[in-house]
């Protein structure tokens, strides 16, 4: 436990001020009623099993920031990695700032911010390890980074960017309250250490001395409907209507006349000018996702097609009879698990990949890899019941089983049952892991993802994808008849036309609007314009070959060309149009400074060697090991009781 010094300054102490008895959204302030056995538990921290006697220990507890006091000192900055012991590229708490109008009225608002505690925590929800927890002592949202297996998630779905990842770890952690502080009496180390009594802290909407206002939102903090943040502002001086970031980020706060409130509009601060990027888009940091989605999608895609659908149209059931089949059914296997393999192999602690099924109640992610799982399951029976069928008495004579199985046994009854067993989990978990997918990335404090453009690009590639793999494995078998090859191509041409439709109403949606998705699409047409350009090419000339594979198949000399060029047209915008996907969005988060949180300045220290200095607080991405060991010691330490204990934890929460 935290000792408490004798003579601690009353700056530092906690006030029994009363509040209200429910805040801003109507929620109450109380945490949980009297009598709640959640009550009079210890946080054991540390080991120590003492409980507090703090009043206002179950009253749900925030920070109260006072902008016209902030001098950007950075104190609360320092005194939060003091405590936490944080190295100079990590830190919870963060002070960035916006300013507007010019020389000699230019106006600088200061904003330091760290975790918010929400009521409604979108980290929590998200995490696929179950590494948060909301807990009734001060409304605390803790998280622990021993659970943590480095996704990432929380760090995409956090409006104000308060779960901090560490590329040296691999780990994410953030802001904990400074609950031992709390216990005996003590303010958080950032409110404490303010030199401007800018910082505060304590029951949530009760306003500090000498404080008139308890406003939800200023200039450059996002929209706290998402999650409901417990931090409350004052913001008393005149602001000019337009107030600009000075980091990296294409972005200001417009003042809406009618409301009052500061709405996030784009700024083109790098002009209009086209770049390609097309290197730095095809290696960025989240190419195992761009990997993993497009060969999860196709596999789905193809599976659907034949497995599903095959046996009831007959160009596609005379393929099951073909040399092509077993081969197809491997393909889209090695692929899907290669995909599997290159998303986990890109976590922080690929090791710790079990632990993805631990938020199934809440987190899409950990839904979306139990409806992988369930696929990967329903793919793996499918394709041995396709071996056993196609080949079965063949391999049984190889090892000499051939006198002991009769052949009458590869064509029973219930050989062909297991067939639709496997169809069915397979498309059990494609409904649940595909719907998953396409909702993990449909978050609001991504507005560039929030859009129905997602859905039609992830369905659109398991389409367009999913039809292309047959294709290219019944080519070089010379099993390529014309009703397949329309069937097929039509499949394509109906997924590449849903992106396109989705492509167009995403750029009308976007270009204009009052979000940070209007800056991802500048971004997208700007410093990866050129890509962008190619690749709408590239979706435009593969959806006209595909369309003219279905319409005059008979009629077009060089079949074969044909679909080698559309396999690469199709291919090609797949990747880059992903790639695209990630690079050009911009999450919702608060304003860096010149160099502190500012993406800009870290890819400029990156390229020309500054994250060499430990001292800029900047360093490279790391790629982490699969740590053989740590596995193995848990594995054994684990015993089958816990097992059980984990698996009703993970079902009932």
């Amino acid at each position: 436990m935290y000792l408490r010094r004798d003579n601690e300054p009353d700056y530092a102490c906690l006030t029994g001020a009363s509040s209200k008895t429910h805040n801003t959204w109507g929620k109450s302030i109380e945490t949980v009623p009297e009598g709640d056995p959640r009550r009079g538990k210890s946080l054991n921290i540390n080991g120590d099993d003492w409980v507090s006697d703090n009043p206002n220990r179950y009253k749900q507890h925030g920070f109260y920031f006072n902008t016209d006091n902030c001098i950007a000192c950075h104190a609360c900055e320092a005194a939060c990695s003091e405590k936490n012991d944080n190295p100079a590229h990590h830190a919870f708490r963060s002070v960035g700032f916006v300013e507007g109008g010019s020389f000699p009225s230019l106006v600088r608002v200061n904003i330091s911010l760290a975790c918010n505690h929400c009521d409604d925590p979108a980290c929590l929800k998200g995490c696929p390890t179950r590494a948060y927890t909301k807990f009734a002592e001060y409304g605390a949202v803790l998280q622990d980074p021993n659970i943590c297996f480095g996704c990432g998630y929380c760090t995409w779905v956090c409006p104000y960017n308060a779960p901090q990842l560490d590329p040296l770890k691999g780990v994410v952690s953030k802001c904990n309250m400074c609950v031992d502080r709390l216990e005996v009496g003590l303010k958080p180390a950032c409110a404490s250490a303010c030199v401007g009594k800018a910082l505060d802290f304590g029951v949530i909407e009760s306003v500090p001395e000498d404080r008139i206002q308890s406003k939800i939102s200023i200039p450059g903090f996002p929209d706290p409907n998402i999650t409901h943040p417990n931090v409350r502002f004052q913001q008393l001086r005149n602001l000019p209507r337009d107030m600009h970031r000075v980091d990296s980020m294409p972005i200001r706060y417009h003042r809406n006349d009618e409301t009052g409130k500061y709405e996030p509009m784009l700024d083109p601060k790098h002009g209009f000018e086209r770049e390609w990027n097309l290197v730095k888009l095809l290696t960025l940091h989240e190419i195992s996702h761009v990997a993993f989605t497009l060969t999860a999608q196709l596999a789905m895609g193809a599976f659907v097609l034949l497995a599903a659908l095959g046996p009831f149209l007959a160009p596609l059931r005379a393929l099951q009879g073909s040399s092509a089949w077993l081969p197809t059914l491997f393909a889209m296997f090695a692929l899907l698990m290669y995909g599997m393999i290159k998303l986990n192999l890109h976590l922080g602690k690929p090791h710790r990949f079990y632990r993805g099924y631990y938020g199934l109640r809440y987190s899409p992610v950990a839904k979306e890899i139990f409806g992988v799982t369930v696929f990967t399951v329903g793919l793996s029976g499918y394709l041995v019941w396709a071996v056993v069928k196609s080949a079965g008495a063949t391999l049984a004579g190889w090892v000499g089983l051939g006198q002991v199985i009769p052949t009458e046994w590869f064509n029973h009854p219930v050989v062909n049952a297991l067939q639709w067993c496997c169809v069915g989990i397979g498309l059990a978990g494609i409904g649940y892991g595909g719907f998953y997918m396409i909702k993990l990335y449909r978050i609001k404090a991504r507005p560039y993802w929030n859009h129905w453009h997602t859905n039609a690009s992830f369905v659109g590639s398991a389409l367009s994808l999913g039809a292309l793999l047959p294709l290219a494995m019944a080519w070089p078998f010379g099993f390529m008849g014309t009703a397949m090859l329309q069937i097929l191509a039509g499949v394509c041409a109906l997924g590449l036309a849903l992106e396109v439709a989705a492509l167009l109403v995403h750029a009308r949606d976007l270009r204009d609007a009052k979000s940070e998705g209007a800056a991802s699409f500048y971004i997208q047409t700007t410093q990866y314009g050129y890509s962008y350009l190619l690749r709408n090419g590239l979706l435009g000339a593969a959806l006209g070959v595909a369309l003219a594979l279905v319409v005059l198949p008979g009629l077009l000399p060089g079949i074969e060309w044909l679909l080698l060029l559309l396999f690469a047209l199709a291919l090609s915008q797949s990747v880059i149009g992903r790639a695209l996907f990630f690079a050009a969005v911009i999450p919702t988060t608060m304003p860096g400074a010149f160099f502190w949180r500012n993406p800009g300045f870290v890819e400029h220290a990156r390229e020309v060697g500054l994250a060499d200095m430990p001292q800029v607080g900047v360093v490279y991405e790391h790629h982490h090991h699969f740590d053989v060991k740590e596995l193995w010691e848990t594995v054994r330490a684990t015993t089958l009781k816990e097992v059980v204990s984990q698996a009703k934890r993970v079902f009932t929460g």
